[in-house]
């Protein structure tokens, strides 16, 4: 580490909770730690905890002790022991590898990027992707993905099976002796997905009005005759890549209107799908749905109460984290080979219901490869 460098790239997160931090080193970590890139080779800092696990499992070329290196920069600074925090380890590592300048990422601690660059460094905030080869998706990675659809399709063949035994008294939807609600559909969903090993978050069971607000998780009873949006999106344990699929459905009879809107929705998704490809815009393929849409006259508009019609966008990229890289939306830039995306129009009128259909797809030369697997039959008598 003594000899020079001009940049150096540093990381301070938990891999627990950053795709960065997981991506580079391939190993979950509870705790924030120092991670350096330099002369094409990546460094950890951790503690004698971690030490032996993430020597034994992480990607990391070299794997330093903390309570080693921490002596060695109160020695190298000329300070307490006591006084070494991790400011002072980048500090110490800026010094070792004679930079000039350091990048970080944008969510960077704010507090030691003042620390390094009141010792003098040029510190540079690196806008989007901090590796940009996350947007490229391996084969295993791919694997990992699917891995993570087949734990969300599981959690909705649970939810399925439960309408499907669920009897209609009146106004309710009754299962086992129960009003079924929500919260009780969602907990069997995610019950079934920690089943096949993925811990699903936030998990979308919403009914009526409800589903007319996409991110709305849903609350309280689920009513007979009603769209309800089921979007589950686990994080497999362990690899920490994501599934996401949604599939909406209907206990009882659904009326001409829902009828439309479904089969509308679902017809904008295979246009979608039909025009992805590498080297087409995710623009493209976003006005592809949309354009569906605008032939069966379904209106996206502002009311007095919000937005109808379709209000997002048709898709993003997935993999360690559940929204990223790239877009598929309007003004989004050409797809990638190897790119995983969502392709998940929906339709939101209060009057009618809510619909969204989702499905998640690898990106290739000639069209795509598909990587969830759930049919599409939605109403339940």
């Amino acid at each position: 580490m003594k000899s020079k460098s001009s940049t150096i790239r540093l990381l301070y997160a938990a891999s627990e909770s950053s795709a960065d931090s997981l991506y580079l080193s391939g190993v979950f970590v509870p705790d924030p730690y120092l991670a350096i890139i330099a002369q094409k080779k990546s460094y950890a800092v951790v503690s004698q905890l971690e030490y032996g696990r993430v020597a034994k499992q992480s990607k990391f070329d070299e794997v330093l002790l903390l309570e080693s290196i921490r002596e060695k920069a109160a020695e190298n600074l000329q300070i307490e022991l006591a006084d070494v925090g991790p400011g002072e380890l980048m500090v110490y590592f800026a010094q070792r590898f004679a930079v000039k300048k350091i990048e970080v990422p944008a969510d960077f601690p704010a507090i030691y990027y003042a620390k390094l660059f009141d010792a003098g460094y040029r510190v540079e905030i690196v806008e989007g992707a901090f590796f940009p080869k996350r947007i490229k998706k391996t084969d295993a990675e791919a694997r990992a993905i699917k891995q993570g659809n087949a734990a969300s399709a599981a959690g909705i063949r649970a939810a399925e099976a439960v309408l499907r035994a669920a009897k209609i008294e009146g106004k309710r939807i009754v299962y086992e002796g129960r009003t079924l609600t929500s919260e009780r559909l969602r907990t069997i969903i995610d019950q079934a997905c920690l089943a096949k090993g993925a811990t699903a978050s936030h998990t979308i069971v919403a009914g009526g009005r409800q589903a007319c607000d996409p991110h709305e998780g849903g609350h309280g009873p689920l009513r007979p005759n009603e769209l309800i949006i089921i979007d589950v999106f686990p994080r497999v344990q362990k690899t920490g890549y994501h599934g996401d699929m949604t599939r909406t459905f209907l206990k009882g009879k659904a009326s001409p209107a829902q009828r439309a809107l479904v089969n509308t929705v679902r017809q904008a998704q295979l246009a979608a799908l039909d025009s992805v490809k590498a080297g087409v815009k995710g623009d493209h393929v976003h006005a592809a749905a949309n354009a569906v849409f605008e032939a069966e006259g379904f209106v996206t508009e502002r009311r007095k109460n919000g937005f109808v019609g379709f209000i997002h966008s048709t898709g993003h990229g997935l993999g360690l984290e559940v929204h990223e890289a790239p877009r598929v939306s309007k003004g989004a830039p050409k797809l990638k080979a190897g790119s995983v995306i969502t392709i998940e129009p929906g339709l939101y009128y209060p009057e009618i219901g809510g619909c969204r259909i989702e499905d998640v797809v690898r990106v290739t030369i000639d069209g795509y490869e598909k990587l969830s697997n759930l049919h599409y039959r939605w109403e339940i008598r």
